[in-house]
């Protein structure tokens, strides 16, 4: 699934693009995404300017002049740039055509996504919690929700009500760069504790975006390349390898239905 990073690298490949153009039409070929994609967006958008283009947790948002539309990549999605009237893949389900002769494609082979129009504040943005990268998000933060809380670090810190966007992956990092075990009781890591991993949330972010996401399974940017942090991974996808700090063997346990890699010596 496209992570934060990758969602961030996507925005920031497509807004030079698509920010102060004017949108000519939407062609949809396959409306039923995970929430069927709004029956007359084309209608709502068309001779409208895109105003703004940003980052919600893992939507991207276009700010029309009037409303906006909410575009999450879902299990597999993607967009890119594309000249209008190019071949439709197999899997393309949508294109946003802009009045230059370029269009925004969307591309999505589970079809998990979503591509939703609205007039006001769009319900999937409504009780999330602060962005990582921002200065809302810090380890008080992370140690006030956590008091009395007996679920496992892990899940706790991908809870979108807590922080938005820390995936499996990042979340795996973050804890291993931190020395804190997975499967350790949130309630029960200090304060200390909690602005380290917050610090290093912060750093495995931005890293990854720097390096245009990680690559896994279909993820592509806005021009159709990888990304490449997954050569610097140092515990997720690594069970049974040597870890990068003391040798011993990486093990791997599940916590929420997810694969969980870490460092019995290295992580407490």
């Amino acid at each position: 699934m496209p992570e934060l990073p990758e969602v961030e690298t996507t925005l920031r490949g497509i807004s030079p693009w698509l920010k102060g153009a004017q949108i000519a039409s939407i062609v949809v070929r396959q409306p039923s995404l995970r929430w069927p994609v709004t029956a007359d967006i084309g209608e709502r958008v068309a001779g409208q300017t895109i105003v703004d283009l940003s980052r919600r947790a893992k939507y991207l948002r276009l700010q029309l002049e009037r409303g906006s539309m909410l575009v999450h990549l879902g299990m597999s999605g993607s967009v890119r740039i594309v000249a209008s009237g190019d071949v439709w893949r197999k899997h393309d389900h949508i294109e946003l055509q802009i009045t230059s002769g370029r269009a925004l494609r969307y591309h999505d082979p589970r079809r998990f996504g979503s591509w939703l129009w609205s007039a006001e504040e769009h319900w999937q943005l409504r009780n999330l919690g602060p962005e990582p990268l921002s200065d809302r998000f810090d380890g008080d933060h992370l140690y006030a929700l956590a008091q009395r809380r007996k679920v496992a670090v892990k899940p706790f810190i991908m809870t979108n009500a807590v922080v938005v966007g820390v995936g499996n992956i990042y979340a795996s990092e973050a804890l291993f760069m931190s020395g804190i075990r997975p499967d350790r009781s949130a309630g029960r890591i200090s304060l200390a504790r909690y602005r380290q991993l917050a610090d290093n949330i912060k750093v495995v972010l931005a890293r990854a975006i720097e390096q245009g996401g990680t690559t896994l399974r279909d993820f592509v940017n806005s021009s159709g390349e990888p990304g490449y942090f997954q050569q610097q991974l140092l515990v997720y996808g690594r069970a049974g390898q040597p870890c990068v700090n003391c040798s011993g063997v990486l093990r791997e346990q599940r916590l929420g239905q997810r694969s969980s890699v870490y460092c019995a010596a290295c992580q407490r």
